[in-house]
């Protein structure tokens, strides 16, 4: 996207840093965390809002990355405009050279054993009650969601259906089902009562095996313990699309209105 034009830029959120060095009491390290408020957060103060927390904040907004940004900023005002804006963004950084270690929660041959079931309790029991105790959030399940994309998408998968009781939607893009079958397991195994919302977003030119990566975590969920009846899911395909953050980027707004906003 292209900056904030006029009209947009009124419902522009507020970007605020939580910390420069939020502490991962589980993995013994520090990390920069972010919030994005909506335009009205600071007007509207007995108003509270739904959480979306998002892995990988250095793709998210700013200075454009290697393969870009997703331009949640903008997004948010547009959504505001459309009456879709009444929700933050809790954006945390990835750990650099640690990131794929962290996002992942199983073991891989060439990357060894994952962190990111420690990563998992940090998000669960240190971040969220931190966010919901600083922020006028509406804590319960229904109202939070946690997503990314790639490594962050396999790891935002992992805390929700591992963790239904925090977040009961996901939106999850391009996710790296290649890394471990474990991921399919462990869906099969989900065996809350919970109603989950789950959007699953791919591009048929990232692999070979993209879509059928996601359509085994679909049906590893829908054979499973689970109750069926309480999912529902959006899944997208674009037959164009490919690994990059500007594919994640055009397909946020849907997911996020989709996932709080429509029926």
């Amino acid at each position: 996207m292209q900056n904030f034009s006029p009209q947009v830029a009124r419902y522009k959120p507020s970007i605020e840093l939580v910390s420069e060095s939020f502490d991962l009491p589980q993995l013994d390290r520090q990390r920069r965390v972010y919030v994005l408020l909506p335009s009205d957060y600071h007007i509207a103060r007995d108003k509270r809002y739904r959480v979306l927390y998002l892995q990988d904040a250095q793709n998210l907004f700013g200075e454009p990355g290697p393969y870009g940004k997703w331009d949640v900023d903008q997004h948010m005002a547009s959504l505001f405009m459309e009456d879709a804006g009444d929700f933050i963004i809790v954006a945390v950084d990835h750990g650099e050279e640690k990131r794929i270690d962290e996002y992942s929660p199983y073991y891989h041959r060439d990357f060894g054993k994952g962190q990111g079931k420690l990563y998992a309790e940090f998000v669960i029991d240190t971040l969220k009650p931190h966010i919901d105790k600083h922020y006028r959030t509406r804590p319960e399940r229904e109202y939070n969601a946690i997503g990314g994309s790639s490594m962050g998408g396999l790891i935002s998968a992992y805390i929700g259906i591992v963790y239904p009781e925090a977040f009961s939607r996901l939106m999850i893009f391009s996710p790296s089902f290649w890394y471990s079958d474990e991921i399919y397991f462990d869906a099969f195994k989900y065996d809350y009562t919970l109603p989950m919302r789950i959007f699953i977003y791919g591009g048929a030119k990232e692999s070979e095996t993209m879509t059928s990566h996601i359509q085994r975590f679909r049906d590893s969920l829908g054979q499973g313990q689970h109750r069926e009846d309480l999912n529902t899911y959006k899944i997208v395909i674009n037959p164009e699309g490919e690994h990059n953050e500007s594919y994640w980027s055009q397909i946020f707004p849907d997911a996020v209105k989709w996932l709080f906003f429509e029926d």
